[in-house]
């Protein structure tokens, strides 16, 4: 684990790995060197079972995307995965195999897989395979060692299919519970909300993994090893649908980006501002604890907040629409929502724009964001070395009308960690 700043996208630039996360990996790490020198050593026991379940995950390793929104970049190897750990039989013969011959034969796969990703820069992170490794892991413990005693001998049909699920499930919970508290502990961003974020991302392809692994470990048990390639061809799909809408959506906001550009071409405001506010702003809705929608809403508007001063004859010095009068700001906020309804973009947006000007208690919290980073912003710019320092104490003393508290104390404890990479001016 490197001491140094590393990115994570979403949530910023960060330094030194605290001591849980550290551990969390560690953990990891002891259960996968455990399982692979016992299975070194002793052999595996279902060899033709782990061939073919290793090849699964390695292709999903190698099908896996980078750069995409969802949690699961690698839902077939996933998928596999969960289904290795939750199975009993192999065409009605058992397979005998233990939890950690699982876990070995998951890391020797996953590792495989990632080859190719690692030679081109862009493997999987720590995080990625520590959430495979413990998710498995909490898996097989669930399963094999009652099913090995016997125990679940009298269970047929669709009771054993409801305990897979059940079993799935739970699993599903415990690796948003891991991912959350592993994103918390790397960037200070509230739990709960994290929590959210993954529980509301389990209800697209993570329902997809979990069905998918509960097909193929009954299917298996059935028919045998040809079931796999059958199952995995819909998740494929699916996998390929996800991405291109994921791809669409990075296309949608670039050209968002693309026309919050305007107002810096033309000379109304400083190369950058939008790109910073915009990162700023998306930084103290994660304090807040805002959804990921939210988020997505505050960053468009925050990247489009200044597009109203197109109006203007004259630009205002600097773009500093903070230093006018309220009439005149609250004017250029209605001209901006007017021109991001023509756009096409979400309504949502517009409003966020068209309300910036309003005193904070009739804003929506996006706006109320988006006005006292703007400000702060411009404030900063303009005050020199102490800018920060002078900026900050100026939105507080305007606190009474124009800009809320909570906000304010939010961007305080953002730009006190230090934890974004701001777009420079120029």
């Amino acid at each position: 684990m490197s001491a140094v700043g590393v990115e994570i996208p979403g949530y910023g630039v960060v330094g030194r790995a605290p001591f849980t996360l550290t551990l969390v990996h560690a953990v990891a790490l002891l259960l996968a060197v455990v399982s692979l020198a016992v299975v070194l050593w002793h052999g595996l026991d279902a060899r033709g079972v782990a061939l073919a379940f290793g090849i699964l995950i390695a292709v999903g390793e190698l099908t896996r995307w980078s750069g995409a929104e969802e949690r699961e970049s690698a839902p077939l190897a996933a998928a596999g995965a969960l289904a290795y750990a939750l199975l009993g039989e192999n065409a009605g013969h058992r397979t005998d195999h233990g939890v950690l011959e699982i876990v070995a034969v998951v890391v020797a796969a996953a590792l495989i897989g990632c080859v190719p990703h690692v030679a081109r820069g862009r493997g999987p992170t720590a995080d990625h395979l520590t959430r495979r490794v413990l998710t498995v892991g909490f898996a097989a413990v669930c399963f094999q060692p009652l099913y090995n005693q016997g125990r679940l001998m009298g269970w047929g049909g669709p009771s054993y299919a409801l305990l897979l699920v059940s079993l799935l499930v739970l699993t599903a919970l415990c690796d948003a519970v891991l991912a959350a508290a592993m994103a918390h502990a790397r960037t200070r961003w509230p739990f709960g909300p994290l929590l959210r974020d993954e529980l509301r991302a389990m209800l697209g392809i993570g329902s997809a993994v979990c069905a998918t692994g509960a097909v193929m470990s009954l299917a298996v048990a059935v028919v045998g090893l040809w079931a796999l390639p059958v199952f995995s061809l819909p998740l494929l799909l699916t996998q390929l649908s996800v991405r291109r809408y994921a791809a669409v959506r990075v296309t949608y906001r670039q050209t968002i980006a693309s026309l919050a550009r305007a107002t810096e071409i033309a000379g109304y405001t400083p190369i950058g501002h939008a790109r910073r506010v915009a990162a700023l702003s998306r930084a103290v809705g994660r304090e807040l604890g805002l959804s990921e929608p939210d988020l997505t809403v505050l960053e468009y508007a925050a990247l489009m907040h200044d597009i109203g001063q197109l109006s203007l004859v004259d630009p205002v010095p600097a773009g500093a629409t903070s230093v006018l009068s309220a009439d005149e700001q609250r004017r250029i906020a209605l001209l901006g929502g007017a021109v991001v309804r023509q756009t096409g973009v979400d309504a949502e947006v517009a409003v966020v724009v068209e309300r910036q000007a309003d005193p904070y208690r009739e804003q929506p919290v996006t706006a109320r964001i988006v006005r006292a980073v703007n400000a702060y912003e411009e404030m900063a710019r303009e005050a020199g070395p102490g800018g920060p320092l002078t900026a900050l104490e100026k939105l507080r003393l305007a606190t009474a009308r124009d800009y809320q508290p909570e906000v304010v104390e939010s961007l305080a404890r953002v730009l006190l960690r230090g934890t974004l990479t701001l777009p420079q001016a120029g």
